[in-house]
């Protein structure tokens, strides 16, 4: 059944571009982290202990800004995380969300996607540094644009290979369809180099544009394209995570998708982490809705999603749909260095690289969004935190020296259309100076 988005004066200003954007939602990682308190704050009620988060979430919901917003807080090896918040599976139905509730998690699959690298990294199928085209022969003499905005044809020979770990942090120079712009974005459209998914119907301000048929046919295309900067030169966010999908085929001999489930999911117990939701898990899909002026509206119904239909491409940057249980307990996977309930997933060290600042020492990070900060396997990385968000509201982080692992989930694009990341610090920030002063009276 086809559904199509409701007629809106201002859809015209929707675009990929916009519902994409990450400039918010970068900052996700970091607002997870910091929470300086103990053990004792889990013998309570979450919502009781977070009173002014809790109140965040109630305020959106109740407003109907969206329709869920809903909070998880683990502590090192608790096997279940506490919540904060709820709200209902889409703004026209009544059933409720909860841990096994389904969300389009986009940008969140690369923190996945980049520590699926790092286990072919530990077993020596993959070297950090080695080039790309020892593993994808398109990739050897790559050429790059002396205007990142500028016509195709006015390169220059790139003056290094690309590698593993630029294609990791974000600085291989390659371009993102939400990113790029002028003529070498005509050509990622033209190629059908998307990433995520949005709606199965078309909606207006998008282009159509129909994806490459394959993983490999979408690398091979890649490859016939230049650069935005020369390789380990400057942090540009870009489509390199999707392309470690190939990478990461031709490596371990497996399909992507299947090599995600055999070596993360399944060992992890992710039992609802998908690119396709199986159709008897639809009743669990939130509704993604876009913004526009305050209002939301559905872009994809849950019953009717595009993510019940198979991808032309899986996209490692920002194809999978998720349950905050399941995110939770890969987030808990890394909190334990690679072990969750007794299994070893990844071995200690490929976790503690993986999450560690990996950026190329010759890369400007200025004027980026990640300007003086780190990026490890897929998500950034400072101090002691690794995290990431996604484009539909999401984020989650862990913070090894707190053991904390945190996560937020609600489904509206773009991001930038509500503050709630900067609120959500806020509202951290009063129950956190509220826990202290409470301490410091109790001490």
């Amino acid at each position: 059944m086809t559904i199509r988005a409701p007629e809106h004066p201002a859809l015209p200003s929707l675009s990929r571009r916009t519902l994409f954007r990450q400039s918010a939602l970068l900052a996700g990682g970091m607002a997870l982290s910091g929470l300086p308190f103990g053990r004792s704050v889990w013998a309570h009620d979450v919502a009781e202990s977070w009173p002014n988060v809790a109140a965040l979430a109630e305020k959106y919901v109740s407003q109907r800004k969206v329709a869920n917003m809903f909070l998880t807080f683990g502590w090192g090896r608790q096997p279940h995380a506490h919540t904060v918040g709820g709200g209902t599976l889409s703004l026209a139905k009544p059933a409720p969300v909860d841990n096994n509730s389904l969300y389009r998690i986009y940008s969140m699959s690369k923190p996945i996607t980049g520590m699926a690298t790092m286990i072919l990294i530990d077993e020596g199928k993959l070297g950090l540094d080695q080039p790309v085209h020892e593993i994808l022969p398109a990739f050897r003499d790559m050429r790059v644009l002396v205007d990142p905005e500028g016509p195709l044809e006015n390169t220059v020979p790139a003056e290094r290979p690309i590698t593993i770990r630029q294609l990791l942090t974000h600085t291989a120079g390659l371009g993102y369809q939400i990113i790029s712009k002028g003529p070498l974005l005509a050509a990622y459209n033209a190629n059908g180099l998307v990433g995520g998914r949005v709606s199965r119907a078309p909606i207006p301000g998008f282009p159509p544009v129909t994806p490459a048929p394959g993983l490999e046919a979408w690398a091979d295309r890649l490859a016939t394209l230049p650069l935005m900067y020369q390789p380990a030169t400057k942090w540009s966010y870009s489509c390199s995570i999707d392309l470690l999908g190939r990478v990461i085929e031709v490596a371990s001999g497996m399909e992507f998708e299947a090599f995600l489930k055999a070596r993360i999911f399944d060992p992890c117990g992710m039992d609802s982490t998908w690119m396709q939701v199986p159709a008897s898990e639809a009743h669990r899909l939130t509704d993604n809705y876009g913004v526009l002026g305050g209002n939301a509206f559905p872009i994809d119904p849950g019953p009717a999603s595009v993510y019940l239909d198979k991808p032309e491409v899986p996209a490692g940057g920002g194809g999978l749909v998720s349950s905050p249980k399941d995110y939770d307990r890969f987030l808990r996977m890394l909190l334990n260095y690679g072990m969750i309930d007794g299994v070893r997933v990844m071995s200690e060290e490929a976790v503690r690289v993986g999450t560690s600042n990996l950026m190329p020492a010759t890369v400007d990070t200025k004027g980026s969004w990640l300007e003086g900060q780190g990026h490890g396997a897929g998500g950034r990385s400072v101090g002691q935190s690794f995290g990431w968000g996604g484009a539909a509201g999401t984020l989650a982080a862990v913070d090894f020296g707190l053991k904390l692992r945190s996560t937020l989930f609600t489904q509206y694009m773009p991001s930038e259309a509500y503050p709630i990341r900067d609120e959500f610090m806020a509202a951290m920030e009063k129950d956190l100076a509220a826990m202290r002063e409470h301490a410091d009276k109790a001490a």
